[in-house]
């Protein structure tokens, strides 16, 4: 569309998207209305039903013939007004919206978003209540907007999703203890337990993504709790309190088939603008990172890193936990002179005032320091986002990038802040790192997170580490490198590992940290996750499954069309990882043997037929 980092706004009263069913008067207790895409998005759009039943709220969502969310009742509660009932409609508005912008890193750069959005004007009493919904080819999304100028105090919702019974559930328990989403995903909901965000439904062969974004201080991050019949939004909080006007996070589903849910932007699209004008700084890139197989240890062992990470090419060293101020100057100086740049590990509560933010983010950064990873955030409650808030800008203002562990999920941070890169936020590579009595992942667990965690943002699972204690082969450990998006992703094995493997290295150099484009080639959650990623006019592709060793067929209709050679890293009969190349046409099979729970990497470029590889 044209339009780069800001967002256009086309008012429109649209008739055919946003027209009232049932007949209403002025101010009614009771009322129904539909709210669609705009017309020419796609065939078959989403569209969402809101209903006011005698004072009370709810929105269905379908897709075509399916229902994929039942009537879910709206609404929320203060400290002055419970807006959940006795609610009268007032009137409504309609507005097209489209919006294109840039980000710096992600599953691509360019988005754009058409949609429709219907705010819907209802009070009880003195007390107004304004319901936001947007609904596009993408999905559907709503918010509450309180318009008082007041403080206002929130004490619940009552949000809901009910999700038809019979859906495929695709489910994160929420750690309460720990405050952070590092546990594996379950197929079977259970009563009284909190689920965290993305959950992911199959409901008779439509996908739908429940998510949320623009997150900010002005709330905490949500999580649903199953009642036995439907899921629950719980806020983290006892109270939300915050100056008004006040506005939820959008709450999002996103719909379609698995291919669209899979490379969708909707929850960036509905995030804020990028707060930081200047993005040229902000570089995504791999990283190696000496944590996970030799430890932090000290100056000798972190030149040994950034002397590997010159050699690979890669652009950064994370120097975890552990680090002295004595020698970081020295080893930031050292590498940059290599060509490798430094990230430094902090603990959150370090930067806990803006006193220490400002010291600390102004002594690390004449040091030469580019980025920080934070760490044991553990909580999405409103007084954290606040921190959140003050953390993102003084980290732009030193021009730090970010990379937050322990941490609750991304919410579309990504595009308000370009500078956060990665966020763990994931049962990721740590859990791998060898120990006695350690039992691997379910092979389920590496083929859910392309399709669940992955979609709300970057995922910091420091893959690709073949010494771990895992379920995959050595193919399928590579191709993580590409299934999992992280705007810096970390290589986490030691170096004598990655030494033993001079073929996966030979990839690596070449696997890129930010996207141009992703297209979902084939996929059955936590079975099988074929995905292909374009950086320029190259394309790569990563692939995993589940199961028995066979022959994996997937088409290249992602190439588009010519002549290609492809550079395929598979599954070999020794088990270890073979290379070898060939050429395939725009719109062919490609048929690679696979391993038990293997996969392969791959690499595409247009070269003529008398240039052997890639470069």
């Amino acid at each position: 569309m044209g339009f780069r980092n800001r967002s256009v706004v086309l008012a429109a009263v649209c008739a055919t998207a946003a027209g009232a069913l049932v007949g209403t008067p002025a101010i009614a207790e009771s009322g129904e209305w539909r709210v669609v895409a705009p017309i020419g998005t796609q065939s078959v759009a989403p569209e969402a039903l809101v209903r006011l039943d005698k004072g009370r709220l709810s929105l269905s969502v379908r897709h075509g013939g399916t229902t994929v969310l039942e009537p879910s009742a709206l609404g929320i509660r203060t400290a002055d007004a419970d807006l959940t009932s006795g609610l009268k409609f007032v009137g409504s508005a309609s507005r097209l919206v489209q919006d294109s912008y840039t980000t710096v890193s992600g599953k691509k750069r360019e988005h754009s978003y058409v949609g429709t959005e219907t705010t819907f004007h209802l009070q009880r009493q003195a007390e107004r209540l304004e319901l936001v919904v947007r609904t596009s080819a993408e999905g559907v999304a709503y918010k509450y907007v309180l318009p008082s100028g007041k403080w206002t105090t929130v004490l619940g919702e009552a949000s809901e999703f009910a999700v038809p019974s019979s859906a495929e559930k695709f489910l994160l328990p929420y750690d309460n203890g720990r405050g952070d989403y590092e546990t594996a995903h379950v197929r079977v909901a259970e009563k009284g337990v909190e689920y965290g965000y993305p959950a992911l439904f199959n409901v008779s062969g439509t996908w739908l993504l429940l998510a949320e974004s623009d997150l900010d201080s002005r709330y905490g991050g949500s999580r649903v709790a199953f009642d036995g019949s439907r899921y629950r939004l719980v806020l983290p909080d006892p109270a939300e309190t915050s100056a008004g006007p006040l506005a939820t996070p959008w709450r999002v589903l996103g719909v379609g088939t698995l291919a669209s849910v899979t490379e969708s932007s909707l929850i960036t699209s509905l995030a804020a603008p990028s707060k930081i004008a200047d993005t040229s700084w902000i570089k995504p890139g791999t990283a190696v990172w000496s944590w996970w197989g030799d430890g932090t240890g000290n100056l000798a062992l972190q030149k040994q890193y950034a002397d590997y990470a010159a050699r690979q090419g890669y652009e950064y060293n994370l120097v975890d936990s552990g680090w002295s101020a004595d020698w970081i100057p020295e080893l930031i100086s050292y590498s940059k002179a290599r060509g490798v740049e430094t990230w430094l590990w902090v603990r959150w509560q370090t930067i806990d005032t803006d006193s220490e933010r400002e010291r600390l983010f102004a002594q690390y950064r004449s040091w030469g320091a580019v980025g920080l990873k934070i760490d044991f955030v553990e909580s999405d409650g409103q007084d954290r986002m606040r921190w959140y808030d003050a953390v993102y800008a003084a980290a732009a203002k030193h021009r730090l990038m970010l990379n937050f562990h322990g941490a609750p999920i991304p919410r579309g941070t990504e595009r308000t802040w370009p500078h956060v890169l990665t966020v763990e936020a994931v049962k990721g590579a740590e859990g791998t790192k060898p120990r006695p009595g350690r039992e691997p992942f379910p092979i389920e667990h590496y083929l859910t997170l392309p399709f669940t965690r992955n979609l709300t943002g970057p995922m910091d699972f420091t893959p690709v580490t073949f010494s771990g204690v895992r379920p995959n082969s050595d193919a399928a450990e590579l191709a993580l490198g590409v299934l999992y998006e992280s705007g810096v992703q970390h290589f986490a094995d030691k170096i004598s590992s990655y030494s033993a493997y001079p073929v996966a290295e030979q990839f690596l150099r070449s696997v890129p940290a930010a996207w141009d484009e992703t297209r979902l080639v084939a996929g059955d959650p936590g079975k099988l996750a074929v995905l292909a990623r374009r950086s320029g006019a190259t394309w790569f592709l990563g692939a995993g499954t589940a199961g028995d060793p066979r022959d994996l067929s997937v088409g290249t209709g992602f190439l588009g069309s010519g002549s290609w050679l492809a550079e395929l890293y598979h599954d070999s009969p020794t088990g270890k990882i073979t290379f070898d190349t060939k050429r395939v046409a725009a719109g062919d099979s490609l048929t690679v043997p696979v391993a038990r729970n293997g996969g392969y990497a791959a690499r595409f470029c247009q070269v003529p037929p008398t240039v052997t590889t890639c470069g």
